[in-house]
Parts: structure tokens; sequence; C-alpha cells
């Protein structure tokens, strides 16, 4: 399967890369998202098979002030891709958010489910999604949450530096969300890629670790797991104010992918203690 990955310095990508050695993995000298034109013409130009798009700009609060960059990034790109893509007969893949959704109530959200975005960043996902259907190409958006890997910027990675620097910590209770690792996703994306090449139909479906937990509950896990014995504080979200606004509620509906693929929620806590591991803690 000849694959072209959009964002190379990213955790999924890189997990990608991992999977698909084979692949062209892309980073920003190779195709900078910033010009949507460019990223079509290297999808153009390319004999790949299927297209993934695995980059994004993901500074939520930094959104907020720039969301006109972000959008570029976020909605142009892939929109612009996903139209080369389809002018080329290519299957096109796309990663998405829980974001598009306002996090109301406690019920987890459905492909289907209405759209409403809190802030930038989810708009500028929104603008992305909607450009890849307009397209009219055969594409997948893959929505997650809660990503983390040893690679990157990523909770994980946050909790563990502040838990060796700290005796505790303040971490929001009342946001809850299926924390995803990123190799999940990978290898979620290299089975649907395969689907479509073999004449899957495609569309919107969810990808999302189990169980859900609130952040605070999370933190907690990662410092067992790593043998730090940070105190973890439960606090509302109104005691950690931030320039964008987050979900409270970012559980999603991930029956149809295992309904139409057999993919089912990864459980999230094995995948952290390899991560730990990885990183040595």
């Amino acid at each position: 399967m000849k694959t072209l990955v959009f964002g190379q310095t990213g955790q999924v990508a890189r997990e990608l890369a991992r999977l698909l050695p084979e692949a062209r993995v892309l980073g920003r000298a190779d195709a900078d998202l910033t010009d949507p034109a460019a990223c079509a013409a290297v999808v153009t130009a390319s004999d790949a098979e299927v297209v993934i798009n695995a980059a994004a700009w993901t500074a939520v609060d930094r959104a907020e002030a720039e969301e006109a960059a972000a959008t570029v990034v976020n909605g142009d790109a892939p929109t612009a891709m996903a139209r080369a893509a389809a002018e080329r007969g290519v299957p096109f893949l796309h990663i998405s958010t829980d974001y598009v959704f306002d996090g109301a109530g406690d019920r987890p959200f459905a492909p289907d489910h209405a759209t409403a975005p809190l802030g930038a960043y989810g708009r500028s996902k929104l603008a992305g999604e909607l450009g890849v259907r307009a397209a009219g190409g055969r594409h997948l958006i893959l929505r997650t949450s809660w990503v983390f890997s040893a690679h990157g910027a990523n909770f994980v990675k946050t909790m563990l530096r502040l838990g060796r620097e700290r005796d505790s910590l303040n971490v929001v209770a009342d946001q809850i969300g299926g924390p995803t690792p990123a190799s999940c996703i990978a290898r979620t994306l290299v089975t649907l890629a395969g689907a479509l090449l073999a004449g899957a139909k495609g569309g919107t479906y969810h990808l999302a670790g189990a169980p859900d937990v609130t952040w605070a509950d999370f933190a907690r896990t990662i410092m067992t797991g790593a043998g730090l014995s940070c105190r973890i504080n439960d606090i509302p979200s109104s005691d950690y104010p931030t320039p964008a606004r987050r979900p409270q509620n970012s559980r999603l509906d991930c029956r149809t992918l295992q309904a139409d693929f057999g993919i089912r929620r990864p459980d999230w806590r094995p995948e952290l203690t390899h991560i730990l591991m990885e990183l040595g803690t």
C-alpha cells in the first residue's frame, strides 16, 4: 500500500511511520500546511494509493487569538489535499476531534450528532471536515480525543514532568473523555486505509480509548504507573481558566466503527504502561 502521510512530527504520524516504514511521511519542509496549494500539489504529483492527513494546528488556546491561521492549517489545507486526492481517485483519510461538539450533556457523541464547536480550534477542525466531505472523493474522517504517546507534547508527558517537580497538582475533574493512544489511532488508520482501497464506503467515525475518565483520574493513573507520589487534587474547570473553553463532555460513541470495521475501543491503560516504559519511568 503506497501511502502518503502529512504530519511528520505529530504523535499519530510518528506511529504511522513505525507501522508503514515504506510510507512517504511529509514534514513542513516537504508540505507546509500554511500553503494549501502546495499541499495539494504534493498529492497531485504523488503515486500514492492512499493519502492520510495526520497534521494539524493543535495549539487550542493560541487558536483563539489566531483563528484565521488555524483555519488555514486545519480547514483549507485538508480541503485542498482532499480535492487533489479526489481528482486522482485515491482515498483520503483525515483526523478530527471531539472539539467539533459543544460538550453538553453526559451521553457519548455519535458521528451524526449535530456539531457546535465552543471555540476557534473546534471551528477550524470543523471547517476541515466540511471541506473534506465537499471535495467529493472517497474519504474517511476519524474523530478522536485526548491523544497521548511517548512523542511530542501531551497530557501524559506534562503530568510526568510536573509530578517529578511537585508534591501535589490541581487537575480538572469535571471534564470527561476517553484517552486515546496515538499508536491505536495509527493502527486504526492503516486498517481503514486498507478497507477503503478494498472498496469500503468511508464516512465519519469515532475512535476513543476506554474507559472514559476525568482528567484528574487520568492523572492519578499516570502517577501510579510511573511510581510518583505526587498527589492529585480535584478542581472544577472554573478554577483553571484558559483562553479556549474545553468541552466538559468529550465522550465519543464508537459503535459504528466496530459495526462497520470490527474495530473496538482500545483500553488505554496497557498502552499507557507501555509508553511509561518507553519513557523510562
